[in-house]
């Protein structure tokens, strides 16, 4: 079997979360196939600089739901080449225009769209009040609807993305799988340490009006009142505490190179995201790093765990402020076993690889 694989670009540096799911599909979809039989299609490249006219192009094909990026030449070039293969595998909702095109050219393989999120809702938080955000949705909205209507199979994150579906297109994704990572946290020894009387506090997020509001909240609402330390994490976040007082004294990692370091030394991580689709990426890796964690419902969608072993499920200042004033009180290993062995079970590239064989074989 042959894949062609569309991804939305090629990253030079690190890769944000929906990149990294991305990654994680290509993973799964080599131990299946073998990495020799899938070819990339890149709608981006981030080692090639965008021209004003790049940019251009991508306003002017919204209106036609060309998602940024596409456009009717390179759709067509996607199409030749995908006379080739058994499979074209797109990787993101947003070019459902690419399952249309392929169906209406008579592909006879198999197409198969993956929703990161339901696209409408994701944008709508991420946009805010920018100029010509009507137009960029509806070119999203288009743009799911076509994954549902065209592709063969479709991969949706959990039952709330697949319920959303459902509501907004009448029709219901053909499987669901969860995010999933790479297991990079193999180790003989964790370390057996106690969370500290201070605990250090971890929030992970990139620059990202959810992220932005729930660390911004957490630091006005919930920090005054306990006795912790707090570290932000994330691409862009230099943009952030520039740009609010609130954050003047945390400590804030932009682009780090290597998590690694930042997940270790943490005691206990803090995601208070009230907004969103799909599932949080960074759930999913503090899981796997064996974390204690601290987040709101929204966090922890899609996540089936027992949220007082792996930590606390919190939605109000009052509960966040309880929550962690326990840990105070009543310290816990800093190595959460339980965390982890949830993520082995059930978010690790390994337990999704069955879901996927099944959507390519059957």
């Amino acid at each position: 079997m042959t894949i062609l694989f569309i991804r939305y670009k090629k990253s030079k540096n690190i890769l944000e979360g929906g990149e990294q799911g991305s990654q994680k599909n290509y993973n799964v979809l080599s131990q299946l196939v073998g990495e020799s039989n899938i070819t990339t299609y890149y709608v981006h490249d981030e080692n090639r600089k965008k021209s004003v006219l790049d940019y251009a192009k991508g306003v002017f094909y919204f209106p036609f739901n060309y998602y940024f990026g596409l456009t009717p030449k390179r759709v067509k070039e996607i199409v030749r080449l995908a006379q080739s293969f058994d499979v074209v595998f797109i990787d993101r909702s947003v070019f459902g225009i690419i399952a249309k095109k392929l169906k209406q050219a008579n592909y006879r393989g198999k197409v198969i769209s993956f929703f990161h999120n339901v696209e409408v809702p994701y944008f709508e938080a991420k946009l805010g009040n920018k100029p010509g955000k009507s137009i960029l949705l509806r070119c999203i909205d288009h743009n799911d609807r076509y994954a549902c209507q065209y592709s063969d199979k479709t991969i949706a994150l959990n039952s709330r993305d697949d319920n959303e579906l459902f509501a907004r297109y009448g029709k219901k994704a053909d499987v669901l799988i969860p995010v999933a990572f790479k297991d990079k946290y193999q180790r003989e020894r964790y370390t057996e340490e106690m969370t500290r009387h201070q605990s250090l506090c971890l929030f992970l997020g990139a620059y990202f009006p959810p992220n932005n509001e729930g660390i911004v909240w957490f630091v006005k609402n919930v920090l005054p009142h306990v006795n912790i330390r707090m570290k932000v994490v994330g691409k862009g976040m230099a943009r952030l505490k520039a740009e609010e007082p609130a954050l003047k004294d945390i400590e804030v990692v932009s682009d780090a190179p290597d998590l690694l370091p930042h997940f270790e030394e943490a005691d206990i991580m803090i995601l208070p995201i009230f907004k969103g689709s799909g599932m949080k990426v960074k759930t999913c890796e503090s899981l796997m790093y064996g974390k204690n964690i601290i987040a709101t419902d929204e966090a922890f969608v899609g996540y089936e765990v027992d949220y007082d072993k792996v930590g606390g499920k919190c939605n109000t200042a009052d509960e966040f402020i309880a929550r962690i004033k326990d840990f105070e009180k009543n310290p816990r290993p800093r190595f959460n076993a339980y965390s982890r062995q949830m993520f082995l079970e059930k978010y690790s590239e390994e337990s999704v690889v069955k879901k996927f064989r099944e959507v390519l074989f059957d």
